[in-house]
């Protein structure tokens, strides 16, 4: 971030895609002899679209399928990122997910499949997490760096990693902004002080150990 800041809490990420499997017909023959492949996919992703709340962000991203402009299209894949903020939220989102595609596979006489799964869990800060940030941002007073700490709507290897049991302190890289974007950059002078903040954090780790809780 541009001022430093470190990540706290992490959402978790599962990205899917939804298979739909309709039946082809000739758009002004017989088009209600079709299924329309594309027709259920944007519904399910405008389902999708009404679950988002404080918690649980959802982003259907892209949809494939369709013919000829004359043939109702039997095929249609929805491509969606989920990021659940706690464990019940992912179980509960999975579970809503399965639930709108039986839904509308049940009401539109078609076949859905899903493909995917929650490759990153929640990050949530727990209690060995919240003493080594602490223990970072002694680090960055000591050396006249005020180090702020909020939670994050990305992800990160340190989903995985704190999952195992592991505290975990993200974003201690160069400061920087824009990210994913043409106008991504970082901030040359953080260097030198990211570098600092990390050397000063190893020597205290390993005179003091990890801090407990």
């Amino acid at each position: 971030m541009p001022d430093g800041t470190l990540a706290g809490d992490r959402p978790g990420s599962g990205n899917f895609s939804v298979v739909v499997a309709g039946r082809s017909a000739h758009a002004g023959r017989n088009p209600q002899d079709g299924r329309n492949a594309v027709l259920a996919a944007a519904e399910i992703a405008l389902e999708l679209e009404r679950l988002v709340r404080d918690g649980l962000s959802i982003n259907p991203a892209r949809i494939d399928g369709g013919a000829p402009n004359n043939i109702v299209p039997d095929h249609a894949i929805l491509r969606v990122n989920i990021r659940p903020r706690t464990a019940e939220d992912q179980e509960a989102a999975q579970a809503t997910l399965r639930a709108i595609i039986d839904e509308v596979a049940r009401k539109r006489n078609l076949a859905v499949y899903i493909h995917g799964s929650f490759a990153r869990p929640p990050k949530p800060m727990d209690g060995r997490t919240v003493a080594l940030s602490t223990l970072v941002q002694r680090c960055g007073r000591l050396l006249g760096q005020d180090i702020g700490l909020k939670a994050s709507g990305g992800v990160c290897d340190g989903n995985n990693i704190a999952a195992c049991g592991v505290p975990v302190v993200d974003t201690m890289g160069v400061r920087g902004g824009a990210i994913h974007s043409h106008e991504e950059y970082l901030i040359v002078q953080s260097l030198a002080e990211r570098s600092s903040l990390t050397a000063l954090l190893l020597c205290m780790l390993a005179r003091d150990g990890i801090p407990r809780e």
